[in-house]
């Protein structure tokens, strides 16, 4: 039976994935997209996912390798592990076509030109898809990390996952649109986008099923410090370059300073 921590942790993790449902009732009931608000969401959200993964999560990782194996190899098992999160996310990313990539940016007000335009779009009806796909693909190592930070420190698992929340807003967006290009129906579109959040849950429960019988300190570790490379990467490689197409390039700044910021207070508010 689940205990409440694991609940506290699921819970944690659907919520996360869900936000991509976010990202399609803007598209459906705003007229503009407000850019000022998206960068410094997307920057804070990468300020406080580079700053936990560097500060808190890598040490914890390797805190627990060297009480394992020693000073010099739970270094070295830490660094490997944290760059091969690294290596996981950019593999997935190699691996969607970036026709199809997810983190395209696309406007609220596109959904008023593609009304102008002829609906039964097969094209845009398989970008849609496929970018729900890709989102999918990408949310599996997200709720795998959300999951395990939220169960060894639910403080942690909050900032996480909140921080994930934000970068799926702009995700729901990037499946909406093509979808209501394709099919002028809002409610496709809607479903669409918001299933694809789905797979954040499932990654964290295919996770917990297969690793978790065989957790220990030392899994715990490399877990964790996964965890950290896989969350960097996400920050460096798809938030900030989508806050910066936004055109509003110190605004995302100043959003990552104040992610950090307020993860750096919170932190020491636990201590």
């Amino acid at each position: 039976m689940f205990s409440e921590g694991l609940l506290f942790a699921f819970g944690l993790t659907l919520f996360a994935g869900l936000s991509t449902g976010i990202g399609s009732v803007l598209a459906f009931f705003t007229k503009t997209t407000n850019t000022k608000f998206l960068s410094i969401a997307l920057g804070f959200s990468a300020g406080v996912m580079i700053y936990v993964s560097m500060i808190e999560i890598f040490f914890k990782a390797k805190d627990a390798l060297t009480a394992e194996m020693g000073e010099r190899m739970g270094s070295w098992v830490t660094v490997l592990s944290f760059f091969g999160g690294m290596l996981f996310i950019a593999l997935i990313d190699r691996l969607i076509p970036s026709v199809e990539n997810p983190h395209e940016i696309r406007m609220v007000e596109e959904m008023d030109e593609g009304a102008k335009k002829e609906y039964k779009n097969k094209k845009l009806m398989k970008m849609g898809t496929f970018t729900a796909l890709a989102i999918a693909i990408h949310n599996f190592p997200e709720g795998l990390a959300t999951f395990t930070a939220a169960l060894t420190d639910p403080s942690l698992g909050i900032a996480i996952a909140v921080a994930i929340a934000i970068h799926n807003i702009p995700e729901g967006i990037a499946v909406s649109v093509p979808i209501y290009f394709a099919t002028g129906d809002k409610k496709k579109a809607f479903w669409y986008s918001f299933l694809s959040g789905l797979a954040e849950p499932v990654g964290a429960l295919i996770g917990y099923l297969i690793l978790m019988p065989f957790l220990s300190e030392t899994l715990f570790g490399i877990l964790f410090a996964g965890v950290a490379g896989i969350m960097v990467f996400i920050s460096i490689d798809e938030l900030l370059p989508a806050a910066r197409e936004y055109g509003e390039h110190h605004l995302s700044i100043y959003g990552l300073v104040g992610g950090m910021a307020l993860m750096a207070v919170s932190l020491l508010l636990f201590i």
